[in-house]
């Protein structure tokens, strides 16, 4: 797994003498995470930071668009500080460009309509707006 984040944004080839991969731009944001245990299969899962990232910068209209941002309300809602923390500090990481995009997935996630059988983003608007003062506030050093 190719845990650099200096490359989000990018498709490229990770480079294994096992198995060579196609990474698909965001995806370089994900990092290992849990592993859970479904029926006596593990299930590895990513870390939620980098997933909450590559949700909210990933460019997509329509239906399938603000699926994605709910997930990324979904994971934000499940975030325990330390995943906070280190969504903070992945997103510092990031070209100005996908910060913006970053920014610019919150500021639509704030304004979406409920969907069926997603969460419903209008209680948890104050979440998205304070993770989004704590973003820009990077920006000007803060």
């Amino acid at each position: 797994m190719d845990t650099s984040s200096k490359r989000a944004g990018e498709t490229y080839v990770f480079e294994d003498s096992e198995l060579p991969l196609l990474v698909f731009a965001n995806l370089s944001l994900l990092s290992p995470g849990r592993v859970l245990a479904l029926e006596g299969i593990p299930v590895p899962l990513p870390r939620p930071a980098g997933l909450v990232l590559e949700k909210l910068m990933t460019d997509r209209g329509g239906r399938k668009g603000d699926r994605d941002l709910l997930v990324a309300l979904a994971l934000l809602l499940v975030c325990v500080p330390d995943d906070r923390e280190e969504l903070v500090r992945l997103y510092g990481t990031l070209s100005a460009e996908l910060r913006y995009a970053v920014r610019s997935g919150l500021a639509a996630l704030s304004l979406l309509e409920p969907r069926a059988l997603m969460p419903d983003p209008a209680p948890h608007r104050r979440l998205v707006a304070e993770l989004l003062a704590e973003l820009e506030s990077t920006e000007q050093g803060g």
